[in-house]
């Protein structure tokens, strides 16, 4: 007579404990570049609202841009960000941050970071970039991806080089993402 026993075989619980170990380690490889990408995708849309801040600037402005040089860098830069993208930098420092809205020197203001602040929660940086000539590359491969630097008279080239525009109201707005890919936003 024989006895039938009920249970698993050792090779289908080493089988089993083989797929979920594969599952696990897919979930783990791709995690991170999920979450890299909603990163990113945020950083885009900050990018499209710096340049809808831009237009509303030009708007307000008689057509002028916050990158033109033409008028003192600083106080433009300053007032542009406070007013137009974080209006908690009117009143100083945002409560929850210990970073203070200041000039970084060189045309570059760093936002005190309220509402103008990276997915990571670190305020961005604006940078004044200036004229586009479109001789160089404008956007170094190790610009930080918190620093939007923002051009006038420019448009958006290939892989970080600005293309001079067609007058002074045209205006670039390029950020570095994770991963080394250069987002462009230009309003023409």
């Amino acid at each position: 007579m024989t006895k039938n026993k009920k249970g698993f075989t050792i090779i289908e619980v080493v089988l089993v404990l083989a797929i979920a170990g594969l599952i696990f380690l897919m979930v783990f490889i791709a995690l991170p570049a999920l979450q890299r990408s909603q990163r990113n995708t945020q950083r885009e849309d900050d990018l499209a609202r710096v340049l809808t801040a831009v237009n509303d600037y030009q708007s307000n402005n008689n057509g002028k841009t916050p990158f033109d040089p033409k008028i003192t860098a600083t106080d433009k830069l300053e007032k542009f960000v406070k007013r137009y993208l974080d209006s908690g930098c009117e009143k100083g420092a945002h409560p929850d941050s210990t970073v203070a809205a200041k000039f970084t020197g060189d045309g570059v203001f760093k936002s005190c970071g309220g509402q103008f602040s990276d997915p990571q929660g670190d305020p961005y940086v604006m940078s004044n970039k200036g004229k586009a000539d479109g001789s160089a590359k404008d956007v170094s491969s190790d610009q930080y991806e918190k620093v939007f630097n923002g051009y006038y008279h420019a448009s958006c080239g290939d892989e970080g080089y600005t293309n001079p525009g067609t007058g002074d109201r045209d205006v670039a707005v390029y950020l570095k993402l994770e991963g080394g890919a250069i987002a462009c936003n230009d309003n023409h």
